[in-house]
């Protein structure tokens, strides 16, 4: 907190607004670099010699690390949500059809630093909860998308029960995916999943 303060009290002695144009293309280029670096022994000189600026700009137009990552776990949260839902298969198709395309999409090569970004996170948040406090937020967010997706397979307009277990299965073929490199048998489990839930 104390350091926090000096910042702000930096950024006034300064007399120069911050920009946000100029913060919004940062937080763009920092969001790029840590969903192909990853969070682990982030440090703000690399960071910041690799977007063409200073560390002492990135306190500046952030307050501070904590916030710049916060800000940027989020921008890779928004990232993934809008890619999601431009993808969301038709309703029209089967129960087994929407999910395998779900699966396509999200189990893609493309997809792979949001994935690896979202273990990370849920990981390092397991041994330091307090380091990200949002961090339930990209699980819930996919409560409300996949009980959409697959209203017609659940019991009701209250039903959390079939999106957690549809999420919770997708989450795991993931980490299996990512771990392993096994798509075929991933792939395999994930139509078998799709049959039972069809039934």
């Amino acid at each position: 907190m104390l350091f926090q303060l000096r910042v702000a009290d930096r950024r006034s002695t300064v007399g120069r607004p911050a920009d946000p144009a100029r913060r919004e293309r940062t937080l763009a280029q920092a969001t790029d670099y840590v969903l192909a670096h990853g969070l682990a022994g982030l440090s703000l000189r690399p960071l910041a010699a690799a977007l063409d600026t200073s560390p002492r700009m990135l306190l500046y137009d952030f307050g501070s690390k904590q916030e710049l990552v916060a800000a940027v776990l989020a921008e890779a949260r928004r990232r993934g949500a809008v890619r999601l839902a431009e993808h969301l298969p038709p309703k029209t198709g089967s129960v087994q059809e929407r999910l395998q395309s779900i699966w396509a999409w999200i189990s893609a090569d493309e997809r792979a630093p949001f994935v690896r970004l979202f273990f990370e996170v849920h990981a390092d948040g397991l041994v330091h909860p307090e380091t990200y406090p949002d961090r339930g937020e990209a699980i819930t967010d996919w409560f409300d998308t996949l009980g959409a997706t697959f209203r017609d397979v659940s019991t009701g307009p209250d039903d959390t029960v079939t999106p957690t277990l549809v999420m919770a299965v997708v989450r795991g073929l993931l980490f299996d995916l990512t771990a392993t490199g096994d798509r075929h048998r991933t792939d395999r489990a994930l139509d078998r999943f799709a049959e039972l839930l069809n039934r």
